[in-house]
């Protein structure tokens, strides 16, 4: 009797037990934890199980289909977001890694297809523009539908930085350097401290020395024309080379002519905080950081140590407050 009540016991407990709704949420979270240390057969083992209790989530499909992605396994990736990219809860990251799955097939024409449907379906999505733009200059380098992509994705969603990012990297290479400098700069004040940022800082300095040798325009908007005149008229600072130091002193001057001239100016985010890290007494510090950290790093290194106090209120400025561009301030090469 007493053995029968101890499995009438049991069966209960375990019944019990098996019968607790899934912790979906937490799953998710493991999951990602293991993607995010790049295991991603526990990620892919944790959200299996979780599919087996909530089959038609849409996020756990997402994410399963975003480890089998990351692991290389584009099929089964492509079989498990096929079943949510046409429903109506997808969002903007189901379309994001459908086309990534396809690129990884190489069908791009597909990938093609998927991005134009997230775009129609999110508008103002930053990084469907951002990623559609990156497939279109891999179908063709150079092509201005590329170009004409990340300009819509800066239009619409000002704030997502890798528009930005390759809109920079496009323009230097086709000698568009007011574009290059603006886009270059607001993209590492959005994204301050990743291996991109690096790379633009590079670019940055390597036009702003191209800029002082060719020092002219040819036509363009009226805001292109406004920038170029104004930097052209520092030229004379850099008679004697380009250092961070001369730098700095070239876009005191030009910041101070470009709001001396009043209303007749557009209102532009980025030449708004140059000023204000000018008033703070940071904007050298912020030079520095631009472009001494990529010129030559011991240099730098040697101006963080002498300038201890400076760097240190620069960078509490920095993080203590989150760069941001608003929404219609868009003055974009047309």
């Amino acid at each position: 009797m007493k053995r029968i009540l101890l499995i009438l016991l049991f069966t209960r407990v375990s019944a019990a037990t098996f019968s607790q709704p899934v912790d979906i949420q937490q799953q998710l979270e493991t999951a990602r934890s293991f993607e995010r240390q790049a295991d991603y057969d526990n990620a892919i083992l944790v959200l299996t199980r979780a599919l087996q209790s909530l089959p038609d989530n849409t996020e756990v499909i997402k994410e399963l289909a975003f480890a089998y992605y990351m692991s290389g396994q584009n099929d089964k990736a492509l079989n498990e977001i096929k079943k949510i990219a046409d429903r109506d809860d997808a969002d903007e990251q189901v379309f994001q890694i459908a086309g990534n799955i396809y690129k990884g097939k190489q069908d791009l024409k597909e990938a093609d297809r998927i991005y134009k449907k997230g775009i129609k379906k999110f508008p103002s999505s930053g990084s469907l523009y951002s990623e559609y733009g990156e497939l279109l200059y891999t179908k063709e380098p150079g092509s201005p539908s590329s170009i004409k992509t990340w300009e819509k994705g800066i239009e619409v969603d000002p704030n997502f930085s890798g528009n930005y990012y390759y809109a920079a990297k496009y323009y230097g290479t086709i000698g568009n350097d007011v574009w290059s400098l603006l886009y270059g700069e607001i993209f590492v004040n959005l994204e301050s401290y990743s291996t991109r940022t690096i790379e633009v800082k590079n670019v940055l300095f390597d036009i702003y020395k191209q800029w002082f040798v060719a020092n002219n325009i040819k036509g363009g908007t009226d805001f292109e024309v406004a920038f170029a005149n104004s930097l052209n008229k520092q030229s004379r600072e850099a008679a004697f080379g380009l250092t961070p130091e001369v730098l700095t002193a070239i876009r005191t001057r030009f910041i101070l002519e470009w709001f001396s001239a009043g209303a007749s100016r557009p209102a532009f985010r980025l030449f708004d905080y140059q000023r204000q890290l000018l008033q703070e007494g940071l904007f050298g510090a912020y030079n520095q950081w631009l472009f001494g950290s990529v010129v030559n790093t011991s240099v730098y290194q040697n101006w963080v140590t002498t300038h201890a106090e400076e760097n240190a209120e620069f960078i509490k400025f920095q993080r203590g407050r989150i760069f941001k561009m608003p929404m219609g301030q868009y003055y974009g090469a047309k």
